[in-house]
């Protein structure tokens, strides 16, 4: 009786951790399959310890059968689900998944076989209160079941050499959890082990303690290190760790893809490999590095793992494909020459164009000049000195152009800079009306004010045949205006080409309006209105 009591402790606390390690499972997993075979593997372990303890205080052949039968159902679905959560575990395809959905017709065939035994005895072939003997269906049954359980540790083991150089740790309590149980159950079927109670159930204690440290330590089934290495696994970058000796440990999908890891066994090999191929010598404590293959280029970055003590355990190397970086590189350069070159081309119109205007009206008073029986000789020196002066003006202007520079001694203020443009106008009169007091506050659009009034003025001197140019400043409370008025021939209709396009631009990019009218036979007007900052905010 004292034994009797032993062993119900010892079947009891076994009991006791499984269920606790259901309740981990149940805490720390996701909903999802590998879940579900996990928690009905120990399940069907319970069963099998619930009946060893109902066998330890059973008296009569229908005690012992009830306990036998509930016993066996645990037994029977076991190595199924065992097998089942093991191709779960190692990822294994959808068809072969499939196909082992029927395994629990194997259990559910055993069963069957077990509750109609009294009609065959092919199962147990003799059944006594406290005594029992085995048949054929029972050896063939538990033949079928050690096929499933040790396909299942074969899978596991298979799958962990596969990623890595050597098993994980979790894997190797996992095969545990089930290989002891089946030793133990070995040695008690061939009679080397002899006990009043079935030790095989007995021992899934030892395996639930495993359990709940694959659980704890390891992560197992735990959502995290599931989601994180799926995450890894099929990410678009290629993810490789070496051990600390150096030994290839793991590859993810895109690793195992890139040609140039297909020989890589050690670091050295990877270090070496990728150094031939850049033609550079890379470092072996490298942070961060690039190499070109062919038209694409990777970019290389290592880090370290340590452990809690701080020391180096491993290093991964994160291999991503950043040809399309390179190209986004090298259309951007396109896209700055294009810019650059519109910026030249723009300047020359503004610049140049201007100069080369003010040139040719002082050229044509020259010539109408030497066309007087008496030329005003004062006046023809000093419109070939304001010619010279344009000349050298310009070619500054040009290398400031070609050097993106600025002659902005001038810019000052708006009505220094609009000043500037009238004073180098020869032959038509100007006038600069200004209305308002400027101050730093308009102080941000001097340059555009500038660069409109230069070729409104340019454009008034080449095409209008005006002979007089008023230009009216007004600095308001919240705008600053510019209005260019000129008595010339005018037109039908107003073509906006670069030099008129150019001044919608630059107004329009400061949030302000720029207005073109004419009428034919009464001038151009050009009206340009710009929000203060300020204001505009």
């Amino acid at each position: 009786m004292a034994a009797n009591i032993v062993s119900a402790i010892l079947l009891f606390l076994g009991m006791c951790g499984m269920l606790i390690s259901i309740t981990w499972i149940l805490k720390r997993g996701n909903s999802n399959q590998l879940t579900y075979l996990f928690i009905s593997c120990q399940l069907s372990i319970v069963l099998w310890l619930i009946s060893q303890l109902l066998i330890l205080f059973s008296y009569t052949k229908t005690q012992f059968w009830i306990s036998y039968i509930i016993g066996n159902i645990g037994i029977s679905f076991f190595a199924p689900l065992w097998l089942m959560l093991s191709a779960e575990y190692v990822s294994l395809g959808k068809r072969l998944k499939k196909i082992l959905k029927l395994l629990p017709l194997v259990a559910f065939l055993s069963i069957g076989l077990i509750t109609t035994n009294p009609l065959h005895f092919l199962y147990y072939s003799s059944f006594k209160a406290g005594s029992v003997e085995y048949g054929p269906f029972f050896y063939f049954f538990q033949f079928i079941y050690y096929v499933c359980i040790i396909t299942g540790i074969t899978m596991i083991c298979l799958q962990d050499t596969k990623r890595a150089s050597s098993i994980s740790m979790q894997s190797i309590l996992l095969i545990l959890s089930a290989a002891i149980p089946l030793g133990i159950n070995t040695l008690t079927l061939t009679g080397i082990l002899k006990s009043k109670i079935e030790l095989t159930p007995l021992f899934f204690g030892v395996s639930s303690i495993l359990i709940i440290i694959a659980l704890g330590r390891y992560g197992l089934l735990n959502i995290n290190s599931i989601a994180i290495q799926d995450t890894i696994t099929n990410i678009n970058s290629g993810v490789v760790i070496f051990d600390i000796n150096g030994r290839l440990t793991y590859k993810n999908k895109y690793a195992e893809e890139l040609s140039i890891l297909k020989n890589v066994k050690t670091s050295d090999d990877f270090i070496s490999s990728m150094s031939e191929i850049s033609g550079t010598a890379i470092d072996s404590d490298f942070s961060s590095a690039e190499i070109k293959l062919g038209s694409e280029y990777y970019s290389l970055k290592q880090t370290h793992c340590s452990n809690s003590r701080g020391n180096k355990v491993a290093r991964v190397i994160t291999i991503s494909n950043v040809t399309e970086y390179h190209e986004l590189v090298s259309a951007e350069k396109k896209l700055s020459l294009e810019q650059e070159r519109n910026r030249i081309a723009q300047e020359m119109h503004d610049s140049a164009g201007h100069t080369f205007t003010m040139i040719s009206s002082l050229a044509r008073l020259l010539k109408y000049e030497t066309e007087q029986k008496t030329p005003d000789m004062s006046k023809m020196l000093e419109n070939i000195s304001e010619i010279d002066r344009l000349s050298r003006s310009g070619v500054t202007q040009l290398r400031c152009t070609i050097n993106n520079l600025r002659d902005d001694e001038f810019m000052t203020s708006i009505t220094k800079a609009v000043q500037t443009v009238t004073t180098a106008v020869r032959g038509v009169e100007t006038d600069v009306c200004v209305q308002g007091s400027e101050d730093s506050r308009y102080s941000f659009c001097i340059r555009e004010m500038y660069d409109n009034c230069r070729e409104t003025v340019t454009n008034a001197l080449r095409y209008s045949e005006a002979t007089r140019i008023d230009i009216i400043l007004k600095f308001l409370s919240d705008r600053v205006e510019m209005y260019i008025l000129d008595n010339g021939k005018g037109c039908k209709n107003i073509s906006e080409h670069n030099g008129l396009r150019g001044i919608r631009e630059r107004t329009e990019a400061l949030g302000g309006t720029v207005r073109f009218s004419s009428i034919k036979g009464e001038g151009f007007n050009t009206m340009i209105k710009i929000p203060l900052k300020e204001v505009a905010q």
